[in-house]
């Protein structure tokens, strides 16, 4: 059944919103306002919009969620934990991720892998300390023409060995050190 946010209910979380949230609180109800009605089909959407706003989902917003909503906690974090795509920590500037599908496999992901391990210092689903990047391991991304790849970002790298892989980020830290 879907619930709907009442107007007191939006005023009396604004200032809880600006206690848990450093950022701007109107930020939430921003998110929420795309969803008046909030019923169960809206909940990967809803998730998919606050990550997409902070990169992962936050605890403390999700809790202010439940609370405007009426979804319940559990509701939200059931569907949040299916879903791979989710995400409960903060991620790097850059997403790495790393294609482990066949073509890939058989043309050397491993490799990539342990290149990435090495030069990073991080395993997957980690970030670095830097806050840089953060390293996914991918089934396929579909590019299996240009096996072995890694995407960075939305950006493709393809036909990859060691060295090139390990080129690419070393690229990219340099770019974010000017």
């Amino acid at each position: 059944m879907a619930s709907t946010l009442k107007e007191n209910d939006m005023a009396s979380c604004q200032q809880s919103v600006a206690t848990l949230l450093p950022e701007d609180p109107s930020l939430v109800d921003e998110i929420l306002c795309r969803f008046p009605r909030i019923g169960s089909s809206d909940v990967i959407p809803l998730l998919q919009a606050v990550q997409q706003r902070w990169g992962y989902l936050p605890r403390q917003v999700l809790e202010e969620i439940a609370k405007r909503t009426r979804v319940s906690l559990t509701r939200i974090y059931g569907v949040a934990t299916f879903y791979e795509r989710f995400r409960f920590q903060p991620v790097g500037k850059h997403v790495i991720q790393a294609c482990h599908g066949t073509a890939c496999h058989v043309n050397g992901a491993k490799q990539i892998g342990r290149a990435i391990h090495q030069t990073l210092q991080i395993k997957d689903r980690e970030t670095t300390a830097d806050g840089l990047f953060t390293l996914e391991t991918v089934a396929c991304l579909g590019c299996c023409s240009l096996a072995p790849v890694i995407m960075i970002d939305d950006k493709v790298y393809g036909r990859l060995n060691p060295q090139r892989a390990q080129h690419v980020l070393s690229r990219y830290r340099r770019s974010s050190s000017h």
